[in-house]
């Protein structure tokens, strides 16, 4: 199963593959053989980028914030979030290579309170800054409970292209696709301070899978 957000530039490297790759049946030789393997390889690898394995999301309880992306836990830290918390939160950012599974994915349940796309840099992904000044999706939930989470999808310094597919008003599910960040990204999920952390820097995560922590207690 691919992501349908590749369909175009999967169908484009089809192309490419077929082009170079009768170039290189065409003339034989050395170079020939160079072709028809680059070709294999650039069709190879972007099938492999877009693939989007079905996953089965676990029963968890409702204050479950599960992992939005595979990749590697980056850095865990307090921060002060001007932007949807207004005030105290901690952070949890997961790098994603470009090897990994690129199909982003609802950390919890909720309604989506909050919707801003922002252009900007392509530092590399694990930059201290690249979750303030990178090209960027930045979507706040509400949950249930009354707590606020704050996800973002970052671009790296490969990533060109951001794809969501949620807006305000949209009520969500845990493990839900919501979109996908093309060729190396990162993701920062932003939950409220006094929330239980069940991974640690350096562990590795993986979408609709892996449990990030627990919200606190609802809000009175």
């Amino acid at each position: 199963m691919f992501a349908k957000e590749g369909y175009g530039l999967i169908v484009g490297a089809a192309f490419i593959a077929l082009v170079v790759g009768g170039l290189g049946w065409k003339y034989g030789g050395p170079i020939g053989i160079i072709a028809m393997i680059f070709g294999v390889l650039v069709l190879s690898f972007t099938l492999y980028f877009f693939r989007d394995p079905v996953r089965i999301i676990p029963s968890v309880p409702t204050n479950t914030i599960m992992s939005p992306a595979d990749g590697k836990v980056l850095l865990i830290d307090e921060i002060e979030e001007p932007l949807y918390f207004n005030g105290p939160a901690l952070k949890i950012s997961i790098f994603l290579s470009p090897l990994n599974v690129h199909v982003n994915r609802i950390p919890t349940d909720g309604v989506i309170e909050f919707d801003e796309y922002v252009s900007g840099e392509y530092l590399v992904a694990w930059h201290e800054k690249a979750s303030e000044l990178n090209e960027r999706s930045q979507l706040g939930l509400l949950h249930p409970s009354g707590h606020k989470v704050l996800f973002k999808q970052i671009a790296g310094a490969v990533a060109r292209r951001i794809v969501y597919h949620v807006t305000v008003g949209d009520e969500v599910k845990l493990g839900e696709r919501f979109g996908i960040v093309k060729f190396g990204s990162r993701m920062d999920v932003i939950i409220p301070r006094g929330s239980t952390v069940s991974v640690a820097i350096g562990d590795k995560v993986t979408g609709g899978q892996t449990i990030l922590g627990y919200l606190p207690e609802p809000v009175n």
